[in-house]
């Protein structure tokens, strides 16, 4: 086997997405998912901690977006700040990643464990919106409120996405079930 290739990680996880959906995420190994990726345990671990990482690998990344978005934002209104927040993260979807992100999120319903710690990314998703407002002069329970309301907002673009027959883009679905938010609130 080579040391190196390039899309090593894509491989890898794509590797590991088949062999979850044909066998299940428990009955899968780290050596299965090398050997199907026609790579080293080794590799493996370069670039995952776990099998589960394989599924929550770009935590940071996508948290970064959510920030970046409010941070440049010359909004104040609270929920402004959170559209700006939601319209930056939509870019960490694009069409071509609905399929494996179809995928996965089937993983991830079939398996307590992972399905909790998605729940546990997004709350702490929602903790990390709730301080990015407090220091944009936000207060407190406004602000918990509003990062709450904007990760519901993500969760249920998210779920729109992957829907079997959707072809409408992330971004798109994203200011559409905003506004629905907006709608009901006012």
């Amino acid at each position: 086997m080579p040391r190196w290739e390039s899309g090593s990680r894509e491989r890898l996880a794509d590797a590991a997405l088949g062999l979850f959906a044909s066998q299940g995420f428990e009955r899968t190994t780290v050596a299965e998912i090398a050997a199907a990726a026609g790579l080293t345990e080794r590799t493996f671990f370069r670039y995952y901690a776990d099998k589960r990482e394989v599924l929550f690998a770009d935590q940071d990344e996508f948290e970064a977006l959510f920030l970046t978005g409010l941070a440049g934002s010359s909004a104040t209104a609270p929920m402004d700040l959170v559209a700006a927040a939601l319209e930056n993260a939509a870019g960490f979807f694009p069409d071509e990643k609905r399929a494996w992100s179809r995928a996965r999120q089937e993983i991830i319903a079939a398996n307590p464990a992972l399905a909790e710690r998605e729940q546990h990314k997004l709350s702490a998703l929602a903790t990390t919106l709730t301080a990015a407002l407090v220091e944009h002069g936000v207060e407190e329970t406004t602000a918990a409120l509003a990062a709450e309301a904007g990760v519901s907002v993500f969760r249920r673009t998210f779920a729109a996405w992957i829907a079997p027959g959707q072809t409408r883009s992330f971004g798109t679905l994203q200011r559409e079930i905003l506004a629905r938010l907006r709608a009901l609130l006012a």
